[in-house]
């Protein structure tokens, strides 16, 4: 690496593991660093913001970022991913029907103007949008180099019908959860959520990471697999689900 984590403003989690949380809607950023390879996990909120995230990691990375993953189609999370030209690009399998057309795009524009993003720059976002060309169901396996795989999950659907987590294993275990679980506040239930099934998006999450993972939401604080579990229940509790 050419410069440390604390360097640039991120938070270090693992060896080659770190994230950040951006300015405006505390959208967190992550990135895991390989041999020749890196993955960013979401992109921000507009092509400046994913400029200067794709410097930053790659100064981080001493190389190029070759992979990013998409965790859902929420403005803050993906308008910047125009900026990781030449990137390889995973998101949920179905995420296309939002982020491939002029509907959804319109629709992303118009939620990130209304929550304070210039219009101009929204507008450039959304014209220079591409939907992933890595589709997961199920799971998928990333090799970025050796000693350095990573594991794709669609968890969803719940906080929208196209979740996708990323374990990155080590020590600790290290899970970036999307929007499936958030800190800083109540978790956000828009239009597009599936109140009925995400707690048991909940439960394949803490499945999928273990009991000793670090879980990093959207948006706030790292949690453990207990702080998940105690977003199932009041989720369950907020939409009367039954969960078992």
């Amino acid at each position: 690496m050419n410069v440390t984590w604390e360097e640039v403003g991120w938070e270090r989690l693992a060896r080659g593991v770190g994230r950040c949380r951006l300015p405006g809607w505390d959208c967190t950023v992550g990135l895991v660093i390989g041999q020749g390879a890196a993955l960013l996990i979401d992109a921000g909120s507009s092509l400046a913001e994913g400029a200067a995230l794709r410097a930053r990691a790659e100064a981080l990375a001493g190389h190029r970022v070759t992979h990013l993953a998409l965790t859902h189609p929420h403005f803050d999370h993906v308008l910047g991913a125009a900026a990781f030209a030449g990137a390889e690009v995973f998101g949920a399998v179905g995420i296309d029907t939002v982020l491939g057309g002029r509907r959804g795009r319109e629709e992303i524009r118009a939620d990130a103007v209304h929550h304070g993003l210039d219009a101009a720059a929204a507008q450039e976002a959304a014209d220079t949008l591409v939907p992933p060309r890595h589709h997961v169901c199920g799971e998928w396996t990333l090799d970025l180099g050796p000693g350095r795989q990573v594991l794709l999950a669609n968890v969803g659907p719940g906080h929208t019908a196209y979740d996708l987590a990323v374990l990155v294993p080590g020590e600790p275990e290290v899970v970036f959860c999307g929007d499936l679980v958030e800190e800083s506040g109540e978790p956000q239930a828009g239009p597009d959520a599936v109140p009925s099934h995400w707690p048991d998006a909940l439960d394949r999450l803490v499945d999928f990471g273990g009991e000793d993972a670090l879980y990093v939401p959207g948006h706030g604080a790292v949690v453990d697999a207990a702080f998940v579990r105690r977003q199932r229940d009041a989720l369950a509790t907020r939409f009367g689900v039954s969960h078992g």
